[in-house]
């Protein structure tokens, strides 16, 4: 199983970005799919998921209103749109790949996903 995560790079605060993850060997509706990112000196943390079931959507407060995730079948890939960029949203982005059959509460935490795309950077300028 393969995740490549592309689509990230440098924008000023209130601009927008569309990362893009590309699965080979896991079919992203059979999946739940989530994005992390990762901050210089802080811990990985959940941003957005779309999960197989009716391929219903879920936020962190954080990007609630600002970011949506959706999914491309016929190019089995993962699209997170993300807008009104702020600072703060300045990390390194990784697309990661769970079971299908994840529950809601487990959505949110890391170890329950099994494969991790390799991260892209985003960087908000003030």
């Amino acid at each position: 199983v393969q995740l490549q995560a592309s689509g990230g790079g440098l924008v000023q605060a209130g601009g927008s970005l569309r990362l893009s993850c590309a699965a080979s060997g896991r079919t992203v509706s059979r999946s739940t799919m989530g994005w992390f990112r990762q901050a210089p000196g802080k811990e990985r943390e959940f941003v957005a998921g779309i999960r197989r079931n009716g391929g219903d959507t879920h936020y962190a407060d954080s990007v609630k209103g600002r970011f949506t995730i959706s999914r491309d079948n016929a190019k089995n890939t993962v699209l997170p749109q993300m807008n009104s960029l702020k600072p703060e949203d300045t990390a390194v982005y990784y697309c990661a790949a769970g079971p299908g059959s994840l529950i809601l509460s487990s959505l949110w935490r890391s170890i329950y996903y099994d494969y991790w795309g390799q991260g892209t950077q985003v960087t908000v300028s003030s």
